[in-house]
């Protein structure tokens, strides 16, 4: 059992051993640490302060730590300054999905068979869960982020991939939000094996990809969008380069040069204190376009970044993958146009919707369904795919793929670029039409 007030001191003592060492540099004139030179330093002065703390417990007649303690506490120390403290061991379970925190005390797990259970305290106080929120900002993403009563609002990525959102000051108690990367290396053929895609969609989506269709995927929140573009994208041969643009760096494209060598990651940045400094979703999508890519996927549309990637995919970027909140495969036209509405375009519905019949080919609708409590379990299915084929005042489209027994997609109605896919190895005469 780790004692956390040790913990707590240790890591106040290597922090001022850190800034110390910051503040002389500085006046030597010296380069700033880069970040893992930091962390190498961080871990020689953790040795150090524990090797301290022995020799006092000695001087004061009582046992000091034992080999494996001073590990335990060494990684502890450090998992509090860089990494994320006391949630470590419920990143590290590969069982848990997510993690919803609403104070110190209050965790809540949910456990990707549909368990839902409360568990540990995170935090000693409500102050220093904010503490341990700020300390991820610093040092996850590209840029450090603030999170305090100017800026209430946090979202960024941790260092194994999983998605944090965090509040302060516009709830009673700090509240946060951990979505965990379960999939990072995800294929298609691991969606069919796990009952995600029918053997059916993931031959078809395959050769979407092949054939450069550009592909809306919808869903609700935690319905698994993420994880389906990772699949996607997973598809595209390592030749191509690729633009990722996100409000906070998710996807991780990169992290797997094997797959994907040519990549380049962007991330949206938040104004400073001064409120000044802000780069937008639609300016970085403009951007991409001007970085040579040979297709640009956007993590998630949440605003006025739509108007530009719609116009980016009807400018010879195709390919294109994106994500988006919605209901039903049918609801996200008008999604589209709500987010165009108040972009700074303004576009009106009309022509939004002729937008969309120009840039999207598919929509991809993936949801979840939890019958644990009924004796089953937690499932996400692709259940419904929808063609977009032309526009009549309204986006005119055909729900190619719709939900069959199981609530799963299956093939409903016949695909107007059939050709194209065929060329691509999808060989419509293996499917079995409803």
């Amino acid at each position: 059992m780790i004692d956390h007030t040790l913990v707590k001191r240790f890591r106040t003592e290597v922090g001022d051993r850190l800034a110390r060492q910051r503040r002389i540099d500085q006046a030597n004139g010296l380069p700033p640490m880069t970040a893992e030179d930091e962390r190498q330093f961080a871990r020689a002065l953790i040795a150090q302060v524990l090797e301290e703390h022995a020799r006092a417990e000695i001087a004061q007649g009582r046992t000091p730590p034992t080999a494996e303690e001073e590990e335990a506490l060494a990684s502890a120390v450090h998992a509090a300054l860089f990494g994320v403290g006391r949630l470590q061991p419920l990143l590290d379970d590969p069982e848990i999905e997510n993690i919803d925190i609403n104070g110190c005390d209050r965790v809540f797990i949910s456990y990707a068979d549909g368990r839902e259970v409360m568990g540990e305290p995170v935090a000693d106080s409500d102050e220093e869960l904010i503490e341990l929120v700020q300390i991820l900002a610093a040092y996850s993403g590209l840029s450090s982020r603030p999170f305090d009563s100017a800026n209430p609002q946090l979202d960024l990525r941790l260092p194994d991939g999983s998605r944090l959102s965090a509040v302060m000051d516009v709830t009673v108690r700090p509240a946060l939000s951990i979505r965990r990367a379960r999939l990072a290396k995800v294929f298609l053929s691991d969606l069919v094996g796990n009952g995600t895609l029918t053997p059916e969609v993931g031959r078809f989506l395959a050769a979407a990809v092949a054939a450069r269709k550009n592909i809306m995927i919808a869903g609700s929140t935690n319905a698994g969008k993420t994880t389906l573009l990772r699949a996607l994208a997973n598809e595209i041969p390592p030749h191509e380069r690729l633009i990722t643009v996100e409000r906070a760096l998710e996807l991780g494209l990169d992290r797997f040069p094997e797959l994907h060598p040519n990549v380049v990651a962007f991330e949206e940045r938040l104004p400073n204190s001064e409120g000044q400094g802000a780069i937008t979703m639609a300016e970085l999508v403009r951007r991409s376009l001007r970085m040579n890519p040979s297709r640009v996927i956007v993590g998630e549309v949440l605003g006025d970044e739509i108007v530009t990637m719609l116009n980016a995919m009807t400018q010879g970027n195709d390919g294109s993958l994106s994500t988006i909140h919605a209901n039903s495969s049918m609801e996200v036209f008008n999604r589209i146009a709500t987010y165009a509405l108040q972009a700074e375009e303004r576009l009106p519905v009309e022509a939004t919707h002729m937008l969309i019949a120009g840039a999207i080919d598919f929509v991809v609708f993936i949801e979840k369904r939890n019958d644990y409590a009924r004796g089953g379990r937690l499932r996400r299915f692709v259940s419904s795919i929808r063609e977009v084929t032309g526009c009549d005042g309204r986006v005119l489209s055909s729900e190619v793929f719709a939900p069959g027994p199981d609530g799963r997609a299956v093939p409903h109605a016949p695909i107007s670029c059939i050709e194209e896919l065929a060329a691509h190895g999808y060989d419509p005469a293996l499917e079995v039409w409803r």
